[in-house]
């Protein structure tokens, strides 16, 4: 999960809550603005894993900054482009496994990372390797590698501040930028997570970020660890207003982990099967098994470095030309997630995206790639096929 803490200017916005929360409905006063609707209905997922990331079809590559990445990758077939898909906490390159399933029949080029401290690629324990502009760089040596001098980038999660620093930084290898359940992440140069809360408390009514103290905690990692089966429940709820009191609040995640709370999981996490060289198994129990075997700490470190403000250091190298967003964008903003609002997201976009901005409502919870699979791949599709790129 994640959330964008202040506005693209480095200073926490001064909207009131009425606007905020209206953000969503009146986003149509942005000029660039097109089709909002909502896509609702949530399909079982259908992919065949026997088509799904084989893992020969993986590859490893040491990026400029001395780390070894392990990819998926497909080659673009006649003049489709490539799409490079950026995943969030706390996930792998699998949490794309539908979108590659859907895409890479109909010719497109893929690029998928398991992204630095997750699954087959290196995990540093020190969070200053985890800051935006090493990240961008390290997708940006991917791409030199593998020839690809533009890609469609899609993000979700924390992989949208990814894509972000990746257009801010990189914006000649960005043919035009998807991101889901969050927004564009603008450079934030001022660290000041007493005016964050404050705002987020003004605007909202309640805390958004709470768990982001239990994350950043020493002895953060051991206590999801040992608690793992807590954690999952927690992070990917059945009912997704729990995270309201028990993921957005003050306390409410530290409560939870260290009381061993169960709870049950969505039904697009137990009814579907990934297939693993040991043999067939639950998503729930994929996603399980790769979290436990590389550990928590390289998960943990997306928040670190935000919560020790390496980040905000380090947004101070992007120039305030390159805030701006002069390409097509993609919002698929997901109604039922109640720590990345989409009225949150909303704003940034509304400020930035200076080339056509496609927005999208979903009526799902944070997960919509896996969730809501066959909408976020149809929307995308339609969207790629509009941006004249040979789609």
């Amino acid at each position: 999960m994640r959330r964008c803490i202040v506005a693209g200017n480095g200073q926490i916005p001064s909207s009131s809550t009425h606007h905020a929360e209206r953000n969503l409905k009146s986003v149509h006063k942005y000029r660039r603005f097109s089709n909002l609707y909502s896509l609702s209905s949530v399909a079982t997922p259908t992919c065949d894993p026997r088509s799904m990331m084989d893992a020969s079809e993986y590859k490893k590559h040491t990026t400029s900054r001395g780390f070894s990445y392990s990819y998926y990758a497909s080659p673009a077939q006649g003049d489709k482009p490539t799409l490079l898909f950026v995943h969030g906490f706390p996930s792998s390159s699998w949490d794309w496994h539908n979108q590659v399933a859907f895409f890479k029949p109909k010719g497109f080029g893929l690029i998928v990372p398991d992204m630095l401290g997750y699954a087959g690629t290196a995990k540093p324990t020190d969070p200053a390797s985890y800051v935006g502009s090493g990240l961008a760089q390290d997708v940006a040596d991917i791409l030199d590698h593998e020839g690809l001098q533009q890609v469609v980038a899609i993000g979700h999660d924390w992989g949208c501040r990814i894509v972000s620093r990746l257009v801010n930084l990189h914006p000649e290898r960005v043919l035009a930028a998807a991101f889901l359940a969050v927004g564009y992440v603008p450079p934030n140069p001022v660290h000041d997570p007493v005016a964050a809360t404050a705002y987020c408390r003004r605007t909202f009514g309640r805390d958004l970020w709470g768990y982001w103290i239990p994350f950043s905690e020493e002895g953060g990692a051991t206590t999801i660890e040992k608690n793992i089966d807590s954690f999952l429940a927690l992070v990917f709820p059945a009912t997704p207003e729990l995270w309201i009191d028990h993921l957005g609040a003050i306390g409410g995640t530290k409560t939870w982990l260290e009381s061993n709370k169960q709870g049950p999981a969505p039904a697009y996490l137990t009814s579907e099967v990934i297939h693993l060289s040991d043999g067939n198994h639950p998503l729930l129990t994929t996603i399980r098994k790769l979290l436990l075997d590389g550990g928590m700490t390289g998960p943990l470190s997306y928040y670190k470095v935000n919560t020790l403000g390496l980040n905000a250091e380090d947004d101070k190298l992007v120039p305030r030309e390159k805030y701006d967003l002069h390409l097509p964008v993609f919002f698929g903003a997901t109604t039922r997630d109640y720590v990345c609002t989409p009225a949150f997201d909303l704003l940034p976009l509304g400020r930035h995206a200076q080339g056509p901005l496609t927005v999208r409502e979903f009526d799902a919870d944070h997960w919509i790639t896996l969730s809501h699979s066959p909408q976020v791949n149809a929307a995308l599709l339609e969207w790629i096929g509009g941006l004249s790129l040979g789609a």
